[in-house]
């Protein structure tokens, strides 16, 4: 008698035989991993009484499972996953009492539409020999029933990735006392982490990332003594990091980015010498990084980026060996980079982005020979940049805006000078520096004897603009006699113009009118643009200056503005390249608030001021009505030059200038950019605006005003991108409340918009994107 039917990764096709499943001998079926399409006859159940395995996995098949499947009285297992199967799974599997082991994940299962809960679970209880349930990927979008708790007591797996599953995390799942794996992640769970988890005491695996959590760490954890990975990242998960967890010697990974987090790391957590991997990226953790960090022996992974972390970079973090990515970019770490990281001779990825760090950079990290990415962009580093061993195939990237770094020109940094040639250039300075003394008290006195026969002239702010003046003559030339072809736009306060330098490089030409407004913005972006560098600024290469001809000379962006973009019908932006140009813009403006000595308010924040480079990557241009504060964060500006319907309240009304005004400003090309509606489109008015007609459609009307271009319900992978634009309007409306104090500042931004990237690139659809470093 046939018993085993095994024709499993055999490359079959087609339907099966009806007439397997009237084989009544047949004990196992196994068809895993083959091409099989077709349903499953309605009768399935009726001809095997002895089956104790049917193995469907990794096939085509289709349509529902029929209820005849309860006549397994035998079965065991039952393995159906990789399909691509419908319908809701029927309540009567859980008649088969022998059942140990549901495998039905990544199909098109859906839960009784009567049933605001899984109802499915109600049925397994009554299985009290189930060792794993494995649901994951399938559209469920229903809450965790309460009954889950009542489960067997010998389950081991439990796993909803990706379900969207809605409501709390039931509490009762600590009464499963054989757990060892609870995967929730991918869904929308809201809510607290229960402390009853705590409860579960073989638990070794708590994947919880992905979902709208909040609330703190509960300590409870800390009880777990077999936990060995805890994934809670991309939540909104708040309070400070549990010191308790430096006695839970099984963690290996600990993953808690993209969260709230808001305290400083305790040197507890440097006594887990077995945990392999690190992530507390994009929190709001501050303090100095512990000098026991050497004790995270086995650590082989470490994300601190995007926090508030001060203080120096501890020499102890070499005592890492096993160390092969180290990330700290994007805090506030200052004082020289370690010598002693070259000992870290496995180290691949090293990023000290966006920090404070001086001094220079160790010639001794040449000889880290594994390291592919390093990022010391955005410091105050100086000296010669090493060029040998790995550097010699890193790129300009590595190094930008370091002010007072040298080296070889394919790092386009200045070239460095010897010792000797050094004490000839300072003898040279000191002279030069004499005459130039004389030279200026003789300009001031003909200044002051011209002063009197001429009209009072603007003069413009130009210090520290490194590069020489170009003539009108060559300015003129490159732009071809400033011919309409070149014209690229214009505003209040000038024009601007593509040209082609001398040396072929294409740039924009920023002419501002001879007019007291056009001069006043020329002397703005002069004082703005000379101190201020960021990779999402618009930089300066040089300018003109002539009698009243006044002109800026800047990096010529290919691919024009946002606004060209959203409101052109020949091209089309997707969700992450969206996402990737305001969060480009975030950095910009959290630059421009907190990472300068004093706040720098942009004043005219929107689409057109927004520049696409030839990578997509955002540019912040026009500061032109830029105003820098003063210690007490705010002034009023008696003129109000900002943009209607990008303009805050309290800017338009007082003339009150803020940080805040840029905010309101930032929610508002936030809407637009996922709307595809300007804040002045005819369709608002008094009763309306773009504010109002977002928030009454949010959160269940959101395809409504959403842009046609981004999401329809026949869209793969619907719910995620539902959810990732929903996220971003209400963080969007956040930022453009009416009263200032309600809003949010750059930095919460940056980390929000973060945060919801992340989560909808590891929901799994992503059509392109740039990487985000800065």
């Amino acid at each position: 008698m046939l018993e085993h039917l095994e024709l499993g990764y055999a490359n079959l096709s087609g339907s099966i035989p009806v007439g397997i499943f009237n084989i009544s001998s047949l004990k196992y079926i196994s068809l895993l991993d083959n091409k099989l399409v077709g349903t499953l006859p309605t009768s399935i159940g009726r001809a095997l009484p002895d089956l104790q395995g049917l193995y469907l996995e990794g096939n085509l098949l289709s349509g529902v499972i029929p209820d005849s499947i309860s006549n397994f009285s035998k079965i065991t297992v039952l393995c159906i996953g990789n399909n691509r199967f419908n319908g809701s799974l029927p309540n009567s599997l859980g008649n088969l009492r022998n059942l140990e082991r549901v495998h039905a994940f990544n199909n098109m299962f859906t839960n009784d539409a009567a049933s605001p809960e899984l109802s499915i679970i109600n049925s397994l209880v009554n299985c009290k020999s189930l060792i794993e349930i494995r649901l994951d990927d399938n559209p469920l979008h229903a809450a965790l029933p309460a009954s889950v708790g009542n489960l067997s007591s010998s389950l081991i797996f439990l796993s909803f990735m990706g379900c969207g599953l809605k409501g709390i995390i039931p509490s009762q799942l600590g009464n499963l006392s054989s757990l060892i794996d609870l995967y929730l992640q991918g869904n929308e769970l809201n809510g607290l982490i229960p402390p009853m988890l705590g409860r579960a005491q073989k638990l070794q695996r708590l994947h919880l990332d992905k979902n709208k959590l909040g609330g703190p760490i509960p300590h409870t954890l800390c009880e777990l003594q077999f936990l060995g990975e805890l994934e809670l990242s991309n939540n909104q998960v708040s309070g400070s990091l549990p010191t308790c967890f430096g006695n839970s010697t099984s963690l290996r990974s600990i993953l808690l980015g993209s969260n709230r987090l808001s305290s400083g790391i305790s040197s507890s957590w440097c006594s887990l010498k077995d945990l392999l991997v690190l992530d507390l990226s994009s929190n709001f953790l501050d303090g100095p990084l512990p000098v026991e960090v050497n004790g995270l022996k086995a650590l082989y992974f470490l994300d601190l980026s995007n926090n508030m972390i001060s203080g120096n970079i501890p020499s102890t973090i070499a005592q890492l060996q096993g160390l092969k990515t180290l990330s700290l970019a994007h805090n506030r770490l200052e004082g020289n980079i370690p010598e002693k990281i070259s000992q870290i001779v496995s180290l691949e990825y090293l990023d000290l982005s966006l920090n404070k760090l001086s001094g220079s950079i160790p010639v001794s990290l040449e000889g880290l020979a594994y390291l592919k990415y390093f990022n010391v962009s955005f410091n105050e580093l100086s000296g010669e940049i090493p060029s040998s061993g790995c550097f010699k195939n890193l790129t300009s990237a590595s190094f930008m805006s370091n002010e007072g770094l040298c080296g070889i020109p394919s790092f386009h940094v200045s070239p460095c000078h010897s010792t000797h040639h050094s004490k000839i250039y300072k003898v040279i300075l000191v002279a030069l520096a004499s005459l130039g003394v004389v030279l200026m008290i003789t300009f001031v006195i003909i200044a002051l004897i011209l002063r009197k026969k001429q009209k009072k002239s603007t003069v413009p702010s130009t210090k520290d603009i490194h590069t020489p003046w170009i003539s009108y003559a060559e300015l003129s030339r490159a732009t071809c006699g400033f011919s309409q072809n070149n014209l690229i736009g214009s505003g209040s306060i000038g024009v601007v113009y593509k040209g082609i330098l001398d040396d072929k490089t294409l740039v924009a030409v920023k002419v501002f009118n001879q007019s007291d407004v056009g001069f006043k913005g020329f002397d703005s972006e002069c004082e703005v643009l000379k101190n201020l560098r960021h990779r999402n600024l618009t930089k300066v290469i040089t300018g003109c200056f002539v009698d009243n001809f006044k002109a800026l000379i800047l990096e010529y962006m290919p691919n024009g503005s946002l606004d060209q973009w959203l409101h052109s019908q020949s091209n089309l932006l997707d969700i992450v390249q969206r996402m990737n140009i305001m969060i480009d813009v975030a950095y910009a403006l959290e630059y421009l608030h907190h990472g300068y000595t004093t706040p720098v308010v942009h004043c005219d924040l929107k689409p057109a001021n927004v520049l696409l480079d030839d990578e997509m990557v955002a540019h912040v241009c026009d500061f032109s009505v830029t105003k820098l504060l003063t210690k007490e964060e705010c002034f009023t500006q008696t003129e109000t030059l900002a943009t209607l319907g990008y303009m805050a309240p309290e800017y338009g009304s007082t003339g009150i200038v803020s940080t805040q005004c840029d905010i309101y400003s930032f929610g508002i090309v936030l809407m637009e950019t996922f709307s595809r509606k300007r804040p002045t489109d005819e369709a608002f008015g008094e009763d309306m605006s773009l504010r109002s007609w977002i928030s009454n459609s949010l959160p269940h009307h959101v395809l409504q005003v959403v842009d046609p271009n981004l999401l329809g319900e026949e869209d793969i992978d619907f719910t995620v991108k539902l959810q990732c634009v929903s996220s971003i309007l209400e963080l969007a409306l956040n930022c453009a409340m009416e009263s200032p104090e309600k809003r949010l500042n750059m930095t919460d931004i940056v980390a929000k918009l973060n945060g919801i990237k992340h989560q909808f690139l590891r929901g799994g659809y992503v059509t392109s994107v740039h990487d985000q470093s800065a």
